[in-house]
């Protein structure tokens, strides 16, 4: 799907704190899929629902954020629009199958004057494959206020997409097959999102690095000013690309046998746009008996902090054959 230029779709500007722009699509320009596809759930009760898929993993396993997204979705629905959510706690039970559709049956746990809360639950075959506790809130000011300084980093305008990367390391006559092979498999996913890694390598390879990456990331297409939620929903769904392989960056020399998440919680702050440029700095604090622990802020490019996200997985790995890193 094509995106509109970085000039259409800038930084955080005036309005709702969250974003540029005349709030309407450029000439030409298409909607994301994001909100035309894979979050736009189809209402078969008052809170029941039924999601489809827009993209599945390699490992033919339904991509976490995907249902994290279609969640949020759904527990928005049943509250108000005044009503914005500030927090989510996620925890994936079973697998998920790619081939047939997912159930959301949504449990308004309370509504109160301030904070309502929705369960959530996830249903394939008969069987919940993920369940989610979602809060939301009315606005409210505070004098109570700080948070940390957004990392200095170069802008997404000087930086080059993650496809034009994989593109760069595929030229690489010496490039190793198996490493050949992992690439295209990524170039081949029609993935939702525009992202462009921040510091990438010179050259591909798997030398262990610091638990630490930044990405600077936004939905792919055209979504615009509208309810608050709708961005999170989207920001729900991102924070999940990559995330967990933050922990296995030190650990390069292993093979993956098995990486799935076990949950994820977010928590949001400020106002922003998900089809805005956004800084999705990523580290890993922990790992261990085969889980790992990443932590993720999202930035606003002018500094502001809009998400805070945590997520442990299991992580089973293998040794790799001693085969030259070219």
């Amino acid at each position: 799907m094509a995106a509109p230029r970085d000039t259409d779709r800038g930084g955080a500007g005036s309005g709702s704190g969250s974003g540029s722009g005349s709030g309407r699509p450029p000439p030409g320009d298409l909607r994301s899929a994001l909100i035309t596809s894979v979050l736009n759930l189809e209402r078969l009760e008052l809170d029941l629902f039924r999601g489809r898929h827009h993209w599945v993993p390699a490992t033919q396993r339904l991509f976490g954020g995907q249902i994290v997204g279609q969640a949020l979705v759904a527990a928005a629905r049943s509250v108000s629009r005044d009503e914005q959510v500030h927090s989510l706690h996620c925890y994936f039970v079973r697998a998920g199958d790619p081939k047939v559709p997912v159930l959301y049956e949504v449990e308004r746990t309370r509504t109160g004057k301030s904070f309502s809360v929705r369960s959530v639950k996830a249903i394939q075959h008969g069987k919940p494959i993920f369940t989610c506790q979602a809060s939301f809130q009315l606005s409210q000011g505070s004098p109570v206020q700080h948070q940390f300084t957004m990392p200095s980093v170069p802008p997404p305008e000087d930086l080059l997409t993650q496809e034009e990367l994989i593109q760069k390391f595929l030229q690489n006559p010496n490039l190793a097959e198996r490493y050949r092979k992992h690439l295209t498999k990524i170039q081949a996913e029609d993935v939702p999102i525009d992202i462009k890694p921040v510091n990438p390598p010179d050259t591909f390879c798997f030398e262990p690095q610091e638990p630490k990456q930044f990405f600077w990331v936004r939905a792919r297409g055209y979504i615009g000013e509208t309810d608050m939620k709708v961005h999170c929903c989207v920001a729900a769904y991102i924070s999940d690309y990559a995330f967990l392989g933050t922990a296995l960056l030190p650990h390069r020399q292993y093979h993956i046998k098995l990486m799935v998440s076990l949950d994820h919680s977010m928590w949001f702050h400020a106002p922003f746009r998900a089809d805005h440029w956004m800084l999705y700095e990523c580290e890993s604090p922990w790992a261990g008996g085969c889980r790992g622990l990443v932590q993720g802020r999202l930035w606003r490019r002018d500094g502001v902090l809009a998400v805070t996200c945590a997520q442990e997985g299991v992580i089973r790995v293998q040794e790799m054959p001693n085969q030259s890193k070219l």
